[in-house]
Order: structure tokens, then C-alpha cells, then sequence
């Protein structure tokens, strides 16, 4: 059921006054102009040509051909009421080859996209990398290779010294699990490694790659708001028992802490050294560079994951199932399981966890795959998962959590990743063969939040 509008009321007025709302997207998965203007490509533009890799060989090519269309597109954000634009950067724009010849018609495409924010009064929140790796660098070893770090701090600043000038805050690396755990171990994003040594060294190489990309920003510009994004996980056992409890902690820390504990501890948690440190080539030093005091960090959360020990002889660390929720769980259409108190207890007990700064949630959103009818795009579930998603977040900031601000993901349907096309996590319905854009009712839902929370301040 759809919230009433006496509700939404209700709920805007739980944000603070200057409580920041904007919308999110990512370069490979809305720019399309895969070719043009010197741009070379990415890990991803290779792997989604693969067999059996993507969804019906899908590719980021054309995607929502907002490489041509962004003028429009950023008309369309200021409709919305948003405060903010969260956007990537793509890699393979700026340096094709990953290091070396820098290309400025791709720096030119970012100043025009970063002007045309600023014209409208958007505040500008970039990130650094969004998974598109230049292509030539995979060819050192990508994110298991060292050289891979040095090369992003490379990149960073390039960046910061063209586009540094009208950045709101900039984010270095977006979810480094995806990238670590989900394309060097499980296989399933570019570039489809299934090995515990490509994890462990990729997870070091990436930490550091952070830690140096924050120092190179900062000696290039050192007034900016530098911060990383994270897709934490709230991890829950499935039962209470001694074992279960001790797997959801085992969880946390392969998840949430091997990323947590370097960037704001400056170290690695014994029981993450044991298990794989071996294989992470840690040298002197690199732990101060990892450890770069940040000025704000972000959080992706979509759904809980819940866990089981693992009581087979010799499984690898952390031992545990992921296990379905036993109740016939609330799901999106991509099978992920609705739990928005997930995201107040994990806000809750990382900052309990880490001396942390204060936090954006930098994604949050649902994929649900409704179509046009009649022109109306009338996407009641994804009204309900926001409405529950944004009182999880006003709970947080009652328990004294310094949440910010709220980016909604996604601003519209775009390239899924492994999904292809056939996820849709936009407030704006796409069209892929028209490019025709239609604000569903999620985005209306999500204008007039806003537009009462503007009314209260």
C-alpha cells in the first residue's frame, strides 16, 4: 500500500533542515559513447562481450546514451527537487590506457556535465571509480597488481586539478566488496575471478589504491571533501546459537571490517590476517596510506544478508551459508529480500564499531521491473520500499547517528551489470530503443518529499 500524502509529511519532517536529497548513477551504466572521443575500454566493456557473462551479451555501448543527452538529463534532475547529483567518473575517458597520455575531450565532457550542475544549482558529488578499470591495465594484473594503485592516484589527480574546483565532495572507490569479493572470488562481475589469492591480493591493492588517490587529491587540492564508499552488509545469524553467532561475526569481518578496519584503523583484524594475509602483500608503510583521515564516507544498502555456520571439514574462512530468510520474505525483482531495519542497526552498530565520520547514504533503492501503461508508470512497491528505507534512515539519525544526506539509486533504469538491461532500479522509466525518459510515480513520491521537507525548513 502506498503511502498517504499526510504520511510523507510526517516523514519529511524527520530530516534535519539542511538534510542534503540528490540522486545517483554510475558512467558505465548510463553514458554509452563507448568509442567516442578517445575513450578506450573497460574491463567491463570486455566482459560483457563474453559468453555467457552477462545477460544476453549486454553491453554498456549505447546504455542510456547519456554521454549525449546529459543537458537534457540534468533538466530533468533539477525537476525532481534534488539538492545533488552523485555521478562517476569514467576511468578510461581521462587516461585510456589507464596511465600515460591524458585525453582531454574526455576531461571536456566532465567540465560541461559539472558546469551544467552548477548552472542549475546541483551540488556536485563525484566518484573516482565505479568499476570501469581501463582495459590496458588488466594486462599488468588490474586490481591484483600494485602498479594498479599508483595508477589511480595517477588518475585522481588529473582529475582533481581540472574538475577539483567545483566539487562538493569526492568520493574515491565505489564499493570496493563488488569489486573485491564479487569479481575476484565469486566470478560474477568483470573480470570473473573465482581465486582466494586474486581476493586477497585485489582487497590490498584496492585499500591502497584509496589511500593513495586521498593523498594525491588532497595535494592537489586540499580543501576537498574526500570520502569512500562502502557497501556495508548487516549481517544477521540465522538462529541464536553459539555457532550461528559466531559465524555472523566471522561475516562481518570478511564483509564489512576488511574494508572498515584499514581505511579508519589503520590495521587488519588478526582473524583476516590468519585466515589470507599471506597472500595480500602488505609492506611497510602501507597501512599509514590506507589509513588517510577521511571527511565523510558513504553507505550502499539494499537488502540484509543472513548466515549459517559452516560445519564442513576444510571450508575456507569465513565459513559460513548465506541462508534465505525462513518467513516467505518481501522481494524485489531481483530476488533481493526487503528489511529496512537492516539498515538502522548496521548504521548503529558501525559507528559503535569505528571512529567514523559523518555518512551519506550514497545508494539505496529497489529494482522493481514495472512498464508503462496507459503512460503511467505506477510503481507502488518501490513507493512502499522508499518510504520504509528513508524512516530507517530518520530512525539512525534519532539514535544520534550523523547521517547527511540521501541519494536515491537509481535516478533511471540503466545497465544492471550482470543483468544486462532486464533489472530497472530507476525512479525514471527508459526506454532503450526510443532513449524516451518518464518520470514513474516513485518519482513524483520522491519530488514531493522533498518539496515538503523544503516547505518545513
Amino acid at each position: 500500500m502506498a503511502p498517504t500524502p499526510e504520511l510523507a509529511q510526517e516523514l519529511a519532517q524527520r530530516f534535519p533542515k539542511d538534510f542534503l536529497f540528490g540522486v545517483a548513477t554510475a558512467a558505465y551504466q548510463i553514458e554509452g559513447a563507448a568509442k567516442e572521443d578517445g575513450r578506450k575500454p573497460s574491463i567491463w566493456d570486455a566482459f560483457s562481450k563474453m559468453p555467457g557473462r552477462v545477460y544476453q551479451r549486454h553491453s554498456g555501448d549505447v546504455a542510456c546514451d547519456h554521454y549525449h543527452r546529459f543537458e537534457s538529463d540534468l533538466d530533468l534532475i533539477k525537476s525532481l527537487g534534488v539538492g545533488a547529483y552523485r555521478f562517476s567518473i569514467a576511468w578510461p575517458r581521462i587516461l585510456p590506457d589507464g596511465r600515460g597520455t591524458v585525453n582531454d575531450k574526455g576531461l571536456d565532457f566532465y567540465d560541461r556535465l559539472i558546469d551544467g550542475m552548477v548552472a542549475r544549482g546541483l551540488k556536485v558529488y563525484p566518484t573516482l571509480y565505479h568499476w570501469d578499470l581501463p582495459l590496458m591495465l588488466s594486462g599488468d594484473g588490474g586490481w591484483t597488481a600494485r602498479s594498479t594503485a599508483e595508477a589511480f592516484a595517477e588518475y585522481t589527480d588529473v582529475v582533481v586539478r581540472r574538475l577539483g574546483d567545483r566539487m562538493d565532495a569526492l568520493a574515491t572507490i565505489n564499493e570496493p566488496w563488488c569489486i573485491c569479493h564479487l569479481s575476484h572470488l565469486y566470478g560474477i562481475h568483470a573480470p570473473g575471478e573465482k581465486s582466494m589469492e586474486a581476493f586477497a591480493t585485489a582487497l590490498h591493492t584496492l585499500n591502497l589504491a584509496h589511500g593513495m588517490s586521498v593523498q594525491a587529491a588532497r595535494a592537489a587540492r586540499s580543501d576537498l571533501p574526500m570520502g569512500i564508499v562502502i557497501n556495508a552488509h548487516s549481517v544477521y545469524p540465522v538462529s541464536d546459537t553459539p555457532d550461528d553467532r559466531a559465524a555472523a561475526e566471522r561475516a562481518f569481518l570478511f564483509n564489512n571490517d576488511v574494508y572498515f578496519s584499514p581505511v579508519f584503523k589503520g590495521s587488519y583484524h588478526p582473524e583476516v590476517l590468519e585466515a589470507f594475509g599471506g597472500m595480500m602483500d602488505i609492506r611497510d608503510g602501507d597501512l599509514g596510506i590506507i589509513s588517510q583521515p577521511l571527511d565523510w564516507w558513504g553507505l550502499n544498502y539494499y537488502t540484509p544478508m543472513r548466515v549459517r555456520h559452516d560445519p564442513a571439514e576444510g571450508s575456507d574462512y569465513p565459513r559460513t551459508i548465506s541462508v534465505p530468510p525462513e518467513k516467505s520474505p518481501d522481494l524485489t525483482d531481483i530476488g533481493w529480500e526487503v528489511y529496512e531495519t537492516g539498515l538502522t542497526d548496521l548504521l548503529k552498530e558501525l559507528y559503535a564499531r569505528y571512529p567514523l565520520p559523518v555518512c551519506f547514504i550514497t545508494e539505496n533503492g529497489a529494482c522493481y521491473n514495472d512498464e508503462p501503461e496507459n503512460g503511467v508508470i505506477d510503481d507502488r512497491r518501490r513507493i512502499a520500499y522508499l518510504d520504509k528505507h528513508f524512516g530507517a534512515v530518520a530512525d539512525a539519525v534519532d539514535a544520534g547517528v550523523p547521517v547527511k544526506g540521501y541519494f536515491l539509486w537509481s535516478l533511471m533504469d540503466n545497465y544492471e551489470w550482470a543483468e544486462g538491461y532486464r533489472m530497472r532500479f530507476g525512479i525514471v522509466h527508459v526506454d532503450y530503443e526510443t532513449q524516451v525518459r518518464t518520470l514513474k510515480n516513485s518519482a513524483l513520491w520522491y519530488r514531493d518529499l522533498i518539496g515538503i521537507h523544503e516547505e518545513e525548513r
